[in-house]
């Protein structure tokens, strides 16, 4: 299938495209979203998005605040994916170091994620209570509130999630 505004579309392009013109027949996805993020950085917003929807219905703390800290890293690294650009470096480093030297705006993000990912390493090392009820929440309202802010850093559409 063809899009009039982007050329060829993908299956799932199809699919939103198809359920969105079968609601509102006069509504039409915006045209071509992604040309000026790139598909890097807007596939890593998409999957932060459903990480965070797989986030809010994990059953356990632990799996929430994991895969909350997991969407929020892919959150970051979409900044860095369309803001970025290589350079040599002395080793690897991560999403939170890098972040605010790309996007200041964002820069108090960072060390509120850098410090989850201690708890996060100790769970997924199996330490499974090792976060509340609680602070599995609170991270998931950050991540949210994070993803939100990238999104429009990014200047993709976002809307809030609604709380369950």
């Amino acid at each position: 299938m063809t899009d009039k505004f982007s050329g060829p579309m993908t299956d799932r392009q199809t699919a939103v495209t198809t359920m969105t013109t079968s609601i509102h027949p006069h509504h039409r996805p915006p045209p071509r979203a992604v040309a000026p993020l790139g598909h890097a950085a807007f596939d890593l917003l998409e999957q932060a998005r459903l990480g965070l929807t797989v986030a809010a219905m994990a059953p356990s703390a632990s799996q929430r605040f994991v895969v909350a800290h997991l969407a929020a890293l892919r959150a970051g690294a979409a900044v860095l994916a369309a803001r970025a650009r290589p350079r040599s470096t002395r080793g690897p480093r991560n999403v939170w170091t890098v972040l605010p030297q790309v996007a200041p705006s964002l820069a108090e993000w960072a060390p509120v994620f850098a410090a989850s990912a201690t708890k996060r390493a100790a769970i997924d090392a199996g330490l499974a209570r090792v976060v509340t009820d609680r602070e599995a929440d609170d991270l998931l309202r950050e991540a949210e509130h994070f993803a939100g802010l990238v999104a429009v850093h990014l200047g993709v559409p976002h809307q809030q999630m609604l709380a369950a």
